[in-house]
C-alpha cells in the first residue's frame, strides 16, 4: 500500500519536458523552499549518531515523497552547514522515491556505540551537529554559500533549520533543539509541510526509515516487521504505528498476540507482536484486526528484571475488527527441516549490551535467532526434554536434531557452549504436564514465542503430550573392604519441620542409591526451627532426625559433627542458618578426631606435631572471619582416621550465583559478579590445603561440597592450580559432567577434589543422578561419591 500524499499543494508547475504519466518518473521545476514542496521533503534530521547514549551509530537525513508520482533524485543532493555557518557540505543522491516511500541518507559516524541504521539508500560522511544546524535538499549538487535566507535560494526543494542557533529556517523559527537521543521529526510521518519548521517538526526518538519501509503514513498500515526491525529494540519505539494488520494468534488476560499473515522473506525481522490492552482484550484467535497504537519496549520483571531483554509491544491500542474465523499463520518450524538455531554461540559480537551494540545476527547468535521470532508462532517437532518441569510449569527443551550430549538425554554446558538452542515451554496459555530429562514432547508443539525471566519461552495453545524416556534414578556400587567411601550431598534447606516423607526419601537415597557411604558432607542443613527467624542456631534436631531415618531405612548408625553459625551470618534462606556438616559411620574403620574449641568465629589452624599436620580444632571452621565468607557458609575442616591413617576432610558451600546476569539477558557476555567472592573463598581453602601439605606433601585430603561453580571455572582452577588438588568431575567424559540441571543446562556445581596422594590411587568416582533430572526430586542437587582404596 502507498501512503496517501498530503492534500495541501501551493506550488506545482510542470516543465514542457516532463511527462505526466501515472507511475512514471517525472521531473519538476525547482521551486524555492518558500513554497510547500509538492513531493519530496526532509522528513527527519538526526545529528547525534555514535555520541554518548545515541541509539544509532550514524547521523542521517530522511526524505519522504508526499506526492503522487515517483520522483528521480538524479543530480539532487542534501547539504549541511553549521547553525550560523555559510560553508556547506554536500552528499549526492541517487535512485528515486515512490509515492509514500522514504529515502534514507546515512551521514557521518560518531565514536560511540548504538545500533546500525537500516540499510541506507544514499551515503555521505557529513558530521552533523547533534543540537543545531541547517539542512537543505537541492535539485542540484552545487553547494550553497549562504548563512541566512537559505530557504529561498534557487533549487532548494526543502529546508530545515534546527536548534535555537540556526541562522536560517522556513517560517518564523527553527525546528526544536535536538540531542544525542532526539531527531527532528516532520509531523504525520513526513506528510505535513506548511513551510514552518517550528510547527512542522517536533523533537522525538529517531526512527530512520529507508526505501524498504512499508508503513507509517496515513491510510497505510505499519507492518509488524517494520516495528520489530532487525534489532532487540524497535526502531519505532515511542512512535505511533498506524493500522497494523494481523491475525490474532493467542489471547492472554491483558492483551493478545497477532501475526502478519503476509510475511516478507527476511527471517531476521519478526512478523509477530503482543498488543497490550491492560485487561481482557475481547478478541479471539483467528480474528483479523488492524491496530493503531504506540510502540513500546517492555522489560519483564519490573525493578528486579533489569537484566532481562525487552519485548516489543503495541500499547494504548485502538483495535479494528476486520473479520473472524481466519486460519492462523503456520508455525515456523525450528529444528531439523526448518530454521536451525546456533549450536554454541549465544552472542559473540556485542559490545556489552545487545540492545545498543548495533549488531544483530539471527544466523550465528542464539539470542538474535530467538529474538527474530519474538511474538511469532513457532513449532517444535518431537522436542527432547533436557530438564524437569519445575514448580512454575516450565519445561526446558531443545529442537529436534540438537546435540544432546549427556548420557541420559540432557544437554551439558561446556566452557565455550552454554547451549543457545534451549527454549522453555511454559504454561501461560495451557497447562504443562510433568516431564523429566530424557523425555520427549511427542508430535508437534506450536505456540507463540515470548520472553520472560531471562529466557525465550514457547507458549503452546494446548497441553503438550509427554513420551516417557524411561530414565530412573541411579545407584552406585557399595564400597568394598578397605575402600573408604566419601560423599557430598546438598539436602536443600533441610529442617525438622519438613515432612517425615522428606527425611525418609533422603534416607532411602543414602542407603539404597549411595550405598551408605562411610562419610557424607552435607550442605544446607538448617537450624532446629528452619526458616523461622528466631535466635535459634542449633541443628541437632535436624541431624538426629536424618540419622534416625537412615537407620529406619536399614542403614547403619551415623554420627555427626558440625559447628553452629552466628545467627543470620551465613546467608541462605532467612532464619534458616544453613551450614555444612559431617555425617559418618564408625562400623567400618572410620573414626573422628575431636579437638575442642571450634566455634562460629574461631579459626582452626594447622600445626606441625611430630612431623605430622594436625588441626587445632576438629571440627573447626576455616578463617570464618575472613571477608571472603561474609553472608556465606564457612568451610568446615575435620580430622578423621581410617584404619589408622589420618584423613583431612574440608566440607564447603561457596556463595551462590545469585546476582549473575542471565545467559539470555541484554548484557553480553553475561557478567558473573558472584564469581569474585568464590575466587576469594577458593583461595582461602587452597591456602589451608597448602598448609597441610607443607608439613606432609602426601597428606590424605578430601575437599568437597557445593562449590557453586563449574569444573572449568576460575574458582576450580584456583583450587587445583599446580596439581595441589584433582577435581574429579573434570576427569569424567563431558557427557557425564553434571550434578545440577538449571533451565535445561546440565552442569557441575558440586565437587570432590583429592590431594595428590589420594588422586594417585585407583579410586572409583560416581555422580549419582537421583534428583536433578526429575520433576519429583527431594533436592535440586545430585550427590556424588568416591571410593578410595586405603587398606
Amino acid at each position: 500500500m502507498s501512503l496517501v500524499p498530503g492534500n495541501r499543494r501551493r506550488f506545482a508547475v510542470l516543465t514542457a519536458a516532463a511527462a505526466v504519466v501515472a507511475g512514471s518518473l517525472v521531473a519538476f521545476p525547482s521551486p524555492s523552499a518558500s513554497a510547500v514542496s509538492p513531493d519530496i521533503v526532509i522528513s527527519q534530521v538526526y545529528g547525534g549518531g555514535g555520541n554518548s547514549g545515541a541509539p544509532y551509530t550514524h547521523d542521517y537525513i530522511e526524505l519522504y515523497n508526499r506526492g503522487t508520482t515517483t520522483v528521480s533524485l538524479s543530480g539532487w543532493s542534501v547539504q549541511y552547514a553549521s547553525a550560523s555557518g555559510s560553508s556547506w557540505q554536500v552528499t549526492a543522491l541517487s535512485g528515486s522515491i515512490a509515492p509514500g516511500r522514504y529515502h534514507l541518507v546515512r551521514e557521518g559516524a560518531g565514536a560511540g556505540a548504538g545500533q546500525p541504521l537500516p540499510a541506507p539508500d544514499s551515503t555521505g560522511t557529513i558530521a552533523m551537529s547533534a543540537t543545531s544546524g541547517k539542512v537543505a535538499l537541492r535539485t542540484t549538487s552545487t553547494a550553497l554559500t549562504c548563512s541566512s535566507g537559505c530557504a529561498t535560494q534557487t533549487n532548494v526543494r526543502d529546508f530545515v533549520g534546527y536548534g535555537s542557533g540556526a541562522s536560517s529556517y522556513e517560517g518564523t523559527g527553527p525546528a526544536p533543539t535536538l540531542s544525542n537521543t532526539t531527531a527532528a521529526l516532520r509531523a504525520a510521518s513526513g506528510q505535513t509541510d506548511t513551510d514552518r519548521n517550528s510547527s512542522d517538526f517536533t523533537a522525538g526518538s529517531p526512527t530512520p526509515r529507508n526505501s524498504a519501509f512499508t508503513g507509517g503514513g496515513s491510510g497505510s498500515g505499519t507492518r509488524i516487521r517494520d516495528i520489530q526491525g532487525r534489532a532487540h529494540r524497535s526502531p519505532l519505539n515511542g512512535q505511533q504505528a498506524q493500522a497494523v494488520p494481523g491475525v490474532v494468534t493467542a489471547v492472554a488476560g491483558n492483551g493478545f498476540w497477532m501475526q502478519d499473515p503476509s510475511p516478507d522473506t527476511d527471517p531476521a525481522t519478526s512478523e509477530g507482536i503482543f498488543v497490550y490492552t491492560g485487561s481482557a482484550p475481547g478478541r479471539q484467535t483467528g480474528d483479523s484486526v488492524t491496530v493503531t497504537g504506540t510502540v513500546a519496549e517492555f522489560r519483564p520483571g519490573g525493578s528486579g528484571g533489569t537484566d532481562n531483554l525487552t519485548t516489543t509491544q503495541l500499547t494504548s491500542p485502538s483495535v479494528t475488527l476486520v473479520s473472524t474465523g481466519n486460519a492462523l499463520p503456520a508455525g515456523t518450524l525450528v529444528g531439523s527441516g526448518g530454521r536451525v538455531p546456533p549450536a554454541k554461540v549465544i552472542d559473540d559480537d556485542a559490545t556489552g549490551d545487545v540492545e545498543t551494540s548495533g549488531t544483530f545476527d539471527a544466523t550465528t547468535d542464539g539470542i538474535d535467532f530467538w529474538e527474530s521470532m519474538e511474538g511469532m508462532r513457532v513449532r517444535l517437532d518431537n522436542a527432547p526434554v533436557v530438564g524437569p518441569r519445575n514448580d512454575f510449569g516450565e519445561i526446558p527443551v531443545v529442537p529436534s536434531g540438537s546435540a544432546v550430549r549427556t548420557a541420559r538425554g540432557g544437554i551439558a554446558i561446556q566452557s565455550d557452549d552454554f547451549n543457545p538452542e534451549r527454549v522453555i515451554v511454559d504454561d501461560v496459555l495451557a497447562t504443562t504436564p510433568a516431564a523429566d530429562t530424557g523425555d520427549t514432547l511427542s508430535g508437534s508443539v506450536t505456540g507463540v514465542l515470548d520472553y520472560s525471566f531471562g529466557n525465550f519461552k514457547l507458549l503452546p495453545g494446548s497441553s503438550p503430550v509427554v513420551a516417557d524416556g524411561g530414565m530412573g534414578p541411579e545407584t552406585t556400587q557399595a564400597a568394598a573392604a578397605g575402600e573408604l567411601s566419601v560423599a557430598t550431598f546438598n539436602v536443600e534447606n533441610l529442617d525438622p519441620g519438613d515432612p517425615q516423607s522428606t527425611f525418609d526419601a533422603l534416607a532411602a537415597t543414602v542407603v539404597n542409591n549411595l550405598r551408605s557411604p562411610d562419610l557424607i558432607a552435607l550442605e544446607e542443613i538448617q537450624d532446629n526451627d528452619g526458616a523461622t527467624n528466631s535466635s535459634t542456631v542449633a541443628a541437632d534436631q535436624t541431624l538426629n532426625k536424618l540419622a534416625a531415618a537412615i537407620s529406619a531405612a536399614g542403614g547403619p548408625s551415623y554420627a555427626w559433627r558440625q559447628i553452629n553459625p552466628t545467627d543470620d551470618a551465613d546467608g541462605g534462606e532467612p532464619g534458616g542458618n544453613i551450614r555444612v556438616a559431617f555425617m559418618y559411620r564408625t562400623d567400618r574403620g572410620l573414626s573422628f578426631t575431636d579437638r575442642a574449641g571450634g566455634t562460629a568465629t574461631a579459626a582452626t589452624t594447622v600445626s606441625n606435631v611430630g612431623g605430622q599436620p594436625q588441626l587445632s580444632y576438629s571440627p573447626g571452621r576455616i578463617d570464618p572471619q575472613n571477608s571472603a565468607f561474609n553472608s556465606s557458609r564457612k568451610p568446615l575442616a575435620g580430622e578423621f582416621t581410617w584404619n589408622g591413617r589420618r584423613v583431612f576432610v574440608i566440607a564447603n558451600h561457596f556463595t551462590s550465583k545469585g546476582g549473575d546476569d542471565p545467559l539470555f539477558g541484554h548484557i553480553q557476555p553475561p557478567q558473573r559478579s558472584s564469581e569474585t567472592q568464590r575466587h576469594q573463598q577458593a583461595t582461602v581453602v587452597r591456602d589451608f590445603v597448602d598448609d597441610i601439605r607443607a608439613i606432609d606433601p602426601d597428606a590424605a585430603i578430601v575437599v568437597l561440597g557445593d562449590i557453586n561453580d563449574f569444573e572449568f571455572s576460575q574458582t576450580t582452577n584456583i583450587l587445583t592450580a599446580g596439581g595441589a588438588l584433582t577435581d574429579l568431575p573434570a576427569t569424567l567424559p563431558t557427557a557425564e559432567r553434571y550434578t545440577y540441571v538449571y533451565e535445561g543446562n546440565s552442569q557441575v556445581l558440586d565437587h570432590i577434589l583429592l590431594s595428590p596422594s589420594l588422586a594417585a590411587t585407583s579410586y572409583a568416582y560416581d555422580i549419582v543422578h537421583v534428583n536433578s533430572e526429575f520433576a519429583a526430586q527431594i533436592s535440586d542437587h545430585d550427590p556424588q561419591v568416591v571410593r578410595l582404596p586405603l587398606p
